[in-house]
């Protein structure tokens, strides 16, 4: 977990950024990347800057790996309509996304464990996969057992962010509905996400 903790403190640095909106960023008082020689930008190539389109956007959601990420990106592709929109939508489909934007745990990665450790179902029945694609209509809730651990009791009365609007949220019950799956503009990102860079650098 600390190596976590210190991981993200310098990915805002080093994508120049602050990712998740965090008040507490150091982005929000060093915003360079992180190093000796974080202050010495190039102007980036466009591959460069396709790079770091994707890896904002994996990191985003909680560093998902490249073999998975790229598997979005096919599917994405594959659907009718805006590939852009379509792999906004899948990526914010993921349970332990959702998870998050409940505000049930403080941070993503949090919400990964969460869900790996069997503290969530979905429509009543426990689901320990954060990649589990949860559908329009599902129900998502913290386990009984779960409700008190002070990690989830912290999230939700945080006042930092707010629930996504595509999510019907019971604070008494710690149960999520999804509503419907959200395009770009409906998404909380806290900086700019550019998924039609990620959509270019895949089709090269």
């Amino acid at each position: 977990m600390k190596s976590i903790i210190s991981a993200k403190k310098k990915v805002s640095r080093k994508y120049v950024v602050n990712l998740w909106g965090d008040p507490n960023s150091p982005f929000e008082k060093r915003s360079y990347a992180p190093g000796q020689h974080g202050q010495r930008r190039k102007k980036a190539t466009d591959y460069g800057t396709q790079l770091s389109a994707k890896q904002k956007l994996k990191t985003y959601y909680g560093n998902i790996s490249e073999k998975q990420f790229h598997k979005y990106y096919v599917e994405a592709i594959r659907r009718s309509g805006d590939a852009a929109e379509n792999l906004i939508g899948l990526l914010e489909s993921r349970l332990d996304n959702l998870v998050y934007k409940a505000k049930f745990v403080p941070t993503v990665f949090a919400a990964r464990q969460f869900v790996n450790h069997g503290h969530v179902t979905v429509n009543g029945k426990k689901v320990n996969i954060p990649s589990y694609m949860v559908k329009v209509g599902d129900v998502i809730e913290v386990r009984e057992k779960s409700k008190s651990m002070a990690m989830v009791v912290a999230a939700v009365e945080s006042q930092t962010r707010e629930v996504a609007s595509y999510l019907e949220v019971d604070n008494k019950k710690l149960s999520a509905k999804y509503t419907f799956v959200p395009k770009y503009e409906d998404v909380p990102y806290a900086c700019m996400m550019e998924p039609n860079l990620v959509i270019e650098f895949y089709s090269r």
